[in-house]
């Protein structure tokens, strides 16, 4: 018991010395797991995507936050209940969506977050503008900086440095991650962090996480990424802390939905869509945190 005590204190010592970082940080709205500093390869190193995936170059980032989980429906009420949820400040250009508009909230059937029992479903049908709102938001609730991460964190997040393919490795099957192929007759979100290794009825789930242990990286909903869009830019991209072109007409979305193919669900696959879309309901969020 003593030695136990021991070792919580001196790892509680450690972690609030100056110059370290925790590992993991909750604010009162989630789980945010550290990214460590440092370089990882970026885009398609296998030879097996689109050109818009290459060329695979070398990315160095300093270190951040990413939420362990996608937004949930629970941790979207938080905003959506309060007060300050119409305040233009928050919402890009001062655009305010009304909360009627995310269709997918009062939908049983897609486990919308006005419906019972949905707390830990992921929000659905969410656009750039609201993810955003979010991010800004949670940064005057909090005083630590929140925002959608950068395309580039985003990879380094899923993947890690050793260039893998999907968040746990090479290869994919349905134990690992929430994805089509084939088809049902009808396909939604899972219950983040469902695929977490733990026992599922007769099935033994793999465990989905990422190597910085954030779940459903691959699968499940894609998440908007804080850059505009350009299908060219790896070849142009700076090796720090890129940020994406400084304007566009799409922002980036990651990580594939629930209503794709495996293929689609790799670390390096790029996707876009416009930033005021509303009405897909495979489209959710995960923030990042600065240090």
């Amino acid at each position: 018991m003593r030695a136990a005590l021991l070792i919580a204190v001196t790892t509680l010592a450690l972690l609030s010395a100056p110059g370290t970082v925790a590992p993991m940080v909750n604010d009162g709205y989630g789980d945010f797991l550290i990214v460590p500093a440092g370089a990882f390869l970026m885009g398609d190193n296998f030879g097996d995507g689109e050109s818009r995936e290459r060329p695979a170059h070398t990315v160095d980032l300093d270190a951040f936050y990413i939420a362990k989980y996608e937004m949930t429906n629970g941790e979207w009420r938080k905003f959506r209940d309060d007060a300050a949820y119409g305040d233009a400040r928050f919402w890009p250009g001062g655009r305010v969506v009304p909360k009627d508009q995310v269709p997918y909230w009062s939908d049983a059937r897609n486990h919308g977050g006005g419906t019972p029992g949905s707390e830990n479903y992921p929000l659905q049908g969410v656009n750039w503008d609201s993810a955003t709102a979010y991010c800004n938001w949670l940064t005057a609730k909090t005083g630590k900086k929140y925002r959608l991460p950068t395309e580039a964190e985003w990879e380094k997040a899923a993947r890690g440095k050793d260039g893998r393919r999907f968040p746990w490795g090479n290869e994919i099957d349905h134990s690992y991650a929430n994805y089509a192929e084939p088809m049902s007759k009808f396909d939604t979100g899972q219950a983040v962090g469902f695929y977490d290794g733990s026992k599922r009825g007769d099935l033994q789930t793999h465990n989905g996480a990422s190597p910085y242990g954030a779940f459903d990286m691959a699968g499940n909903v894609m998440e908007w990424c804080q850059d505009w869009y350009s299908r060219s830019y790896y070849s142009i991209s700076p090796k720090k802390n890129p940020k994406g072109p400084a304007t566009g007409a799409y922002r980036v979305v990651r990580g594939g939905t629930f209503f794709m193919d495996g293929f689609d669900l790799r670390t390096y696959a790029r996707s876009q869509a416009w930033p005021s879309f509303q009405s897909h309901r495979m489209t959710g969020f995960r923030a990042a945190r600065e240090l």
